[in-house]
């Protein structure tokens, strides 16, 4: 018996005799197999309620997680192979379940699929992997009731997407194991592995709120657009916004509450950056960050509230997977890199700055990254952070500028006194950090 319990993944304790089952605690996993069978019922009762197709419902479920749990337990009184073959057997009836469906034209399988992995669930809960069947009932019924919203995003994605998306994935595959993980170069700075490292995490920031404006779509409102679409470009967003403005004067309050929250979600989002790269600096430059996520959101909401409302504005974003785009950025990083170093090395941390002050006219991720990484050897936090908030400060200046010169007279006269006060919330974070 040791024997044939060795070929299971899961050790499985054995009983010497049956009377040695812990009946009440049997009894509490029996509960929870029937709460997370329930869970997953619950959910393909209610998709499929108006369905002449129902492989298994409210009822059904729970009984399915009960055998597997009832499997497992023979399997420990008797032996593992009982719950092999049980649960075998249970696997052959839903094929057969499945066969019969599809001769009737039935070919989807969601249902039978959760069905084994609820019987599945059952046996964990009897292991006592409480959390693991608790997690996967949960995540199993947030996937069978993302059916509609998959198959709309699904809808939404281009031909582009998928080839930008792939290509992406394939050539970080194959890229990113063969670079070397060493410095290399003059300044021993550059490091081609931690660079491309870089890359794919803007890449995947950015990609997460490409998603959900595909998902969400840009017809929810200009507000949410703006939302969504900081995630991936504050940049495009104000450009698109402030274009908007000329075509429609009567929005310019609602377009520049968009603009000023899509630059304000820029704030939280090099957060996330320097939380991966560096969590030492996380500790230090949070509180200056959040205070200008706060201003920002303060007087985007300020403006919003009180502004005539739309049904939206679609705004191009281009997928953050573009193989040429992450190569900008990985070369637009290691420049932006090895000048911060050398400025650092031969002007000290005034040269930090004006490379920062340089870096924010155009981006602040690689600029971010960059101090991130140079905080852990040669730069000190305190430098970091001032570079990182006079990059924001310059960046927020700059989507200003576009905002006043591209957007109309009704955008100018709201966003004047919003991307002030960010601005000069800004500044006097600088100056407190550089004089204290």
């Amino acid at each position: 018996m040791d024997t044939a319990l060795s070929l299971l993944p899961l050790q499985i304790p054995l009983a010497a005799r049956p009377e040695l089952v812990d009946v009440p605690l049997l009894f509490q996993k029996g509960g929870i197999c029937l709460l997370v069978g329930a869970l997953v019922g619950l959910e393909r009762e209610r998709s499929l309620a108006r369905s002449d197709k129902l492989f298994a419902g409210i009822r059904t479920f729970p009984l399915i997680a009960l055998a597997g749990l009832l499997s497992a337990l023979l399997g420990h009184i008797v032996s593992p192979w009982v719950f092999v073959a049980l649960a075998t057997s249970f696997c052959l009836l839903v094929v057969v379940s499945y066969v019969f469906e599809a001769r009737e034209g039935f070919f989807g399988a969601t249902s039978e699929i959760a069905a084994v992995i609820v019987f599945l669930l059952g046996a964990l809960i009897y292991w006592e992997y409480y959390s693991v069947a608790i997690a996967a009932s949960v995540t199993v019924t947030l996937f069978l009731s993302l059916k509609s919203p998959l198959q709309q995003f699904i809808g939404k994605v281009q031909e582009e997407d998928l080839y930008a998306t792939l290509k992406f994935a394939i050539i970080t595959a194959i890229i990113l194991p063969v670079l070397p993980d060493r410095t290399i170069g003059p300044l021993d700075v550059l490091n081609p592995r931690q660079i491309w490292y870089m890359v794919v995490l803007i890449a995947g920031i950015s990609f997460l709120g490409y998603i959900m404006v595909k998902i969400l779509g840009t017809a929810k409102g200009i507000s949410l657009t703006g939302l969504l679409g900081g995630m991936v470009s504050s940049t495009a967003v104000t450009l698109s916004f402030s274009q908007k403005s000329k075509e429609s004067p009567e929005l310019g309050r609602t377009f520049a509450s968009a603009v000023i929250l899509a630059c304000s979600i820029m704030f939280p989002r090099i957060l996330i950056e320097i939380a991966v790269v560096n969590g030492e600096l996380l500790g230090f430059i949070w509180p200056f960050l959040t205070v200008m996520t706060a201003v920002g959101v303060a007087s985007s909401l300020v403006l919003f509230f009180g502004a005539r409302k739309s049904a939206g504005e679609n705004i191009k974003l281009n997928n953050p997977f573009e193989l040429l785009t992450a190569v900008k950025f990985g070369l637009v990083f290691a420049a932006i890199l090895f000048v911060s170093k050398a400025a650092q090395t031969y002007f000290g941390d005034s040269g930090v700055f004006l490379a920062a002050a340089l870096a924010g006219t155009t981006d602040v991720d690689a600029i971010t990254l960059s101090m991130a990484n140079l905080a852990k050897s040669s730069v000190s936090q305190s430098a970091a952070a001032t570079a990182i908030l006079l990059a924001v400060v310059v960046n927020t200046l700059v989507k200003a500028g576009i905002a006043i010169v591209l957007g109309g007279a009704s955008l100018r006269k709201y966003t004047l006194p919003g991307f002030g006060v960010v601005f000069l919330v800004g500044i006097l974070l600088v100056g407190w950090l550089i004089f204290s």
